[in-house]
Parts: structure tokens; C-alpha cells; sequence
């Protein structure tokens, strides 16, 4: 195995809570109440129809920042929520500043030192990017679906990111926090690891608590990950 590739929201960032406290910041700002948890959760409810809409056909090719901007306007007018323009877009704009879960930037340097690191995630580039300097993340490459257009679980995503690395799948493993994101890369013949994130969702979270399937390397994290890998 020569290189992993990692899923990031959920697997690597805490979206959930870094949305929740950015909002929060911006209700005291404001001097408005804002449903914090409430628009964090819809709105991430609003991610996989979004981009199925672009798998699907139904729209163009569209990348994840544009979207998630739909989805909060939809969102802002359910609640009753008046903003202007500029707000809008820094509300949207919080997706590029999100925390990275505890293990993760000395998990990712640990395996950093013995094979290649890199994103493969259905955010576009300038959100990785962003998202990467803000977190501390050391990557070797960023890939993500606006490379491909094309959003997981497409193939297109998954082999895009080996061809672009001149590997077969069997050389290149996928980490993540979500059962079908793993399931899509092994049936390309990719290996897997499964990392659980049990409180992504919020303490109410119910799917991706364990691995589903035997997974190649299952961890509880990224540090416990790089000390299954050593001499693999």
C-alpha cells in the first residue's frame, strides 16, 4: 500500500460542532437568536440531496460551496431568518473553518511519515484548501470531486484519485468514518480503514457507529491507525 486517501467531513473535521459554535458566535455578533443546532443539522441533512441532484443529472455540475449556499437560503427562509447578502456568505464561508477531531494532525503526521496522505472528499478545491491551512492538516495532495465532477460514491471519484497517483486501487487505501463511502471504494478493489466518529451527528447519532462490513484496518482513531500500519 503506497498512499491513503481520506474522507474529511466527519473523518477528520468535526463539522457538527465547529458549525454550532460559529453560529453561536455569530448570534451574540448580531445581537439575534439563531437555532444553532437546528440550522448545523439541516443543513447537513441538506449535503447527499444535494449532490445526488448533480449525480443524478438533474442540475449541472455544481460544486459543494454553491451548494451548501442553496441550502442555507432555503434554510434562512424556513426560519424565518432575514440576512443580507454579505452575512450569507460569511455564514457559508464557515464550512472552510472547521476543527479537526483531537488525533488527527498527529495521526496524519505519523502516517505521513510512511505513505502518502491525501483528501478524497466531495468538497471543492478551494474549501480543502481552506480547510486544510485552517485545521493544520498536512496533506500531500488534495483530491476532491470538483477534479472529477463527479461527487461520492461515483467510481469516477474513487479511480480518478488512484489514476492521478499512477497506482491500482489495490495500492491506494480509503479512511473514513462512514460505512458506504468504504463500500464503494472496495468494490474498485481499493483497501479500506474504518475510523468511528460516534458523535458526528450529535449525541442522538444512530449510523456509522461500527464498521459494517470486515473492513481491511479498523481504529479507533488515526494514532491507533498509523500503529496498525507500521511494517503493514
Amino acid at each position: 500500500m503506497k498512499a491513503i486517501v481520506f474522507d474529511v467531513f466527519g473523518t477528520i473535521v468535526d463539522w457538527r460542532s465547529s458549525l454550532i459554535n460559529q453560529f453561536r458566535a455569530l448570534e451574540k455578533e448580531l445581537g439575534i437568536e439563531l437555532p444553532s443546532e437546528a440550522l448545523t443539522d439541516q443543513w447537513r441533512q441538506h449535503y447527499a440531496p444535494s449532490m445526488d441532484r448533480v449525480r443524478k443529472g438533474e442540475i449541472p455540475w455544481t460544486g459543494l460551496d454553491d451548494l451548501h449556499r442553496e441550502s442555507l437560503v432555503t434554510l434562512l427562509k424556513q426560519h424565518g431568518i432575514t440576512l443580507d447578502e454579505a452575512t450569507i456568505d460569511r455564514v457559508n464561508h464557515f464550512w472552510h473553518q472547521l476543527e479537526p477531531w483531537p488525533d488527527v494532525q498527529r495521526g496524519l503526521q505519523k502516517l505521513k511519515e510512511h505513505t502518502i496522505i491525501a483528501t478524497l472528499t466531495n468538497g471543492n478545491l478551494s474549501l480543502m484548501v481552506d480547510v486544510a491551512r485552517y485545521a493544520k492538516l498536512p496533506w500531500d495532495m488534495v483530491f476532491c470531486a470538483e477534479l472529477f465532477q463527479h461527487y461520492k460514491p461515483d467510481p469516477e471519484v474513487y479511480l480518478g484519485a488512484c489514476r492521478l497517483l499512477r497506482l491500482p486501487p489495490e495500492e491506494v487505501m480509503l479512511c473514513a468514518a462512514h460505512n458506504y463511502d468504504l463500500a464503494a471504494a472496495r468494490a474498485l478493489g481499493m483497501k479500506t480503514a474504518f475510523i468511528p466518529r460516534r458523535t458526528e451527528y450529535g449525541p442522538q447519532q444512530s449510523k456509522d457507529l461500527t464498521a459494517e462490513q470486515e473492513w481491511d484496518f479498523v481504529a479507533e482513531d488515526l494514532v491507533a491507525l498509523s500503529e496498525r500500519l507500521i511494517g503493514y
